[in-house]
C-alpha cells in the first residue's frame, strides 16, 4: 500500500438515468493517473457512498480495482449506519484486492465511546487488510476525541483520514498517539501544507478530482521541503476551492471535469446538476484565476 502520494477522493459517475457510468469512472481514473495520482479513496463523501446501494458500492470497487490492476492504491470506504452492510462491504473489499478499508463511525443514533470501539473492533476482526477511521463530524454528527483515537489505535485501527477541518485537534491526535505506528492523513487539500509539515503522511483530496496536477504539485513541493514555493501553491489551492464553493461543491466537480474534457456523467440524486448560471459562475471564476482558458 503506497500512501506516499496524493489520494483522490474519487467521485462516482452516473448516467442521466442514474445508473452507474463505469466508462466515466475509467475516464476519470485515466485522467488522475496521467497527472500523477497513485491512490484513490472511493465511495466516501465525494464518491456518494451514502447515496448508493450496497450492490452499487460493490460494483464501483470491483470495476476500479480491476481497472487499476495494482498500479494504484485503493482504499474503499465501507461505512454505513447498518453494521451488517459495513461488514459485508469490508469483506467484499478484501476479497477483490482492496489495499485497505475505511469507515466513518456509526451514525444517526448517539453512540458513546464504548459503542464506537466495539464497532471498529468488530470491523478489524473481520478483515486482514488495514482499517482506517474516517473522521468526518460535520457529516456524521459524531465527535471523535483524541483519547478515542488513541484507544482505536490499540484495537487495531491503523490510521485516520481526518476531515474535521480542525487542525489544532488533528495536532492533538498526533500528540496523543505519538510514538505509535499510526498513519495520519488529513482529509482535505486545504490543510495539506500544515498537516504534512507536522507529520501527516498525505492528504485525501476532493479538489484533485478536477485539478490533480495542482494538488500533486503541492504535495511534491512539501515533500521536497520547498516550503516557500509550497505556500504559494497552497494559496492557489485555496483560490480554486473558493470558486468551487460558490455553488454546491460535489456537483461542481462533475461540471469542471466536463470543462476540462473529461466525461464523468452526472451526480446521483438527491445531488443535483448545476444550472446554467451556476456553471458560468464557476467557469468565469476559474478563468479569472488562470485555471481554465
Amino acid at each position: 500500500m503506497n500512501l506516499n502520494t496524493v489520494i483522490t477522493a474519487l467521485i462516482t459517475p452516473f448516467t442521466k438515468n442514474f445508473t452507474l457510468y463505469l466508462e466515466g469512472l475509467m475516464n476519470l481514473v485515466d485522467f488522475q493517473m496521467g497527472n500523477g495520482v497513485k491512490a484513490f479513496f472511493i465511495c466516501g463523501t465525494y464518491g456518494s457512498g451514502p447515496l448508493m446501494s450496497v450492490a452499487e458500492r460493490k460494483k464501483v470497487a470491483e470495476a476500479l480495482i480491476s481497472y487499476v490492476g495494482g498500479k494504484a492504491t485503493v482504499i474503499v470506504h465501507v461505512g454505513a449506519n447498518n453494521v451488517d452492510d459495513t461488514l459485508d462491504l469490508a469483506r467484499h473489499a478484501e476479497s477483490i484486492g482492496a489495499d485497505a478499508i475505511a469507515s466513518v463511525p456509526p451514525y444517526y443514533y448517539v453512540y458513546d465511546d464504548a459503542a464506537i470501539l466495539n464497532y471498529f473492533s468488530k470491523l478489524v476482526s473481520e478483515v486482514k487488510i488495514p482499517v482506517f477511521l474516517y473522521n468526518n463530524p460535520a457529516r456524521t454528527g459524531v465527535k471523535i476525541s483524541s483519547e478515542l483515537v488513541r484507544r482505536l489505535s490499540e484495537v487495531g485501527v491503523v490510521g485516520v483520514k481526518d476531515s474535521s477541518f480542525d487542525l489544532v485537534r488533528f495536532y492533538e491526535d498526533m500528540a496523543v498517539v505519538d510514538g505509535k505506528d499510526f498513519k495520519f492523513i488529513i482529509g482535505t487539500e486545504a490543510l495539506m501544507l500544515p498537516a504534512i509539515m507536522a507529520g501527516a503522511m498525505t492528504a485525501v483530496s476532493g479538489l484533485s478530482n478536477t485539478f490533480p496536477e495542482l494538488v500533486v504539485k503541492l504535495y511534491n513541493l512539501i515533500k521536497m521541503g520547498m516550503y516557500s514555493e509550497a505556500v504559494k501553491v497552497q494559496l492557489d489551492v485555496i483560490k480554486v476551492r473558493r470558486v468551487l464553493h460558490l455553488v454546491p461543491t460535489i456537483p461542481a466537480v462533475y461540471e469542471v471535469l466536463r470543462m476540462r474534457g473529461i466525461d464523468v456523467g452526472y451526480p446521483k440524486p438527491p445531488l443535483r446538476t448545476l444550472n446554467t448560471k451556476e456553471v458560468e459562475l464557476i467557469r468565469d471564476g476559474l478563468m479569472r484565476i488562470g485555471m481554465l482558458r
